[in-house]
């Protein structure tokens, strides 16, 4: 682990801008499944990516590790988690700052292998003043083998569903989704690499995209955009699965999940608070 202490606390920063294109796109790739407000929950997730030529990126297209990220010796990466608090609303015109810091970093031993993870810190700010906190949690895991079986995928529970969005993500919101966001992860739109090196069934749907259905369906009931909101990865989901974006509601505060529809199996979860 002393090797990795340097990048704790590491930092850097981009711009970008909320432009009338970008949110007519992130618009026109989830018409249907989008809350209130003049730029919608999730939609930051659009801004600054990392932008690297082809030379430096990896195997699945993501940027090499050691650039931006700790090089861990783990090749697969996955986005497992993460917390969003919106302390201000983004609008129209904005011009955004992000502060990217390496919070932590630590191994476990799993059930499907070796697991390396990465905390990492956003910060959009916005004249100086921040309007959107994060945290995302990365995982690192071992290519699949054929010796160690897959953990079996969580199963919905009964619910008192309260308003649910039924969606059915095929190759196009994939590609579409990974260009707003510039991400070149082959899980997303090349079948060949999901299935044979990766070990998916198929084109695997980005987390942060099934966290923005999550994200909007809180806003819709709450009428607005939640203060906090923190979602988890439980399974992979596919592309040939229609799923159900579901809410249960207590007071102010609201669980959420994706699941399934053909077999009820859960592959992400969220709560949205006030």
């Amino acid at each position: 682990m002393a090797e990795y202490d340097d990048w704790i606390g590491r930092s850097f920063e981009r711009e970008d801008v909320v432009t009338p294109r970008l949110l007519e796109e992130f618009r026109a790739t989830m018409p249907d499944l989008l809350g209130p407000g003049e730029v919608p929950p999730g939609f930051h997730w659009c801004l600054s990516p990392e932008t690297l030529e082809p030379a430096r990126l990896g195997r699945d297209g993501h940027p090499q590790t050691g650039i931006f990220l700790p090089k861990l010796p783990l090749p697969r990466r996955m986005w497992a988690g993460g917390e969003v608090e919106v302390v201000g609303p983004l609008h129209p015109g904005d011009q955004v700052t992000k502060t990217s810091t390496v919070r932590d970093v630590k191994f476990k031993q799993g059930r499907s292998g070796n697991l390396g993870f990465v905390e990492v810190d956003h910060a959009y700010s916005v004249g100086g003043a921040v309007r959107i906190r994060e945290r995302q949690d990365l995982v690192y895991r071992e290519d699949p083998s054929p010796d160690r079986p897959a953990p079996e995928p969580p199963q919905a529970a009964d619910w008192d569903v309260v308003d649910s969005w039924t969606v059915s993500p095929d190759p196009v919101m994939l590609f579409r989704y990974s260009a707003l966001t510039f991400n070149g992860h082959r899980i997303h739109y090349d079948g060949d690499y999901a299935r044979g090196v990766e070990g998916y069934d198929g084109l695997v749907v980005h987390g942060p995209m099934q966290a923005v259905w999550m994200q909007n369906l809180a806003a819709r009931i709450l009428g607005r955009q939640a203060r906090f909101f923190r979602y988890r990865g439980l399974s992979p989901l596919t592309v040939g699965y229609d799923v159900k974006v579901e809410a249960r509601r207590e007071d102010d505060v609201l669980d959420l999940r994706v699941r399934r529809r053909a077999d009820s199996v859960v592959t992400m979860t969220a709560r949205a608070e006030l």
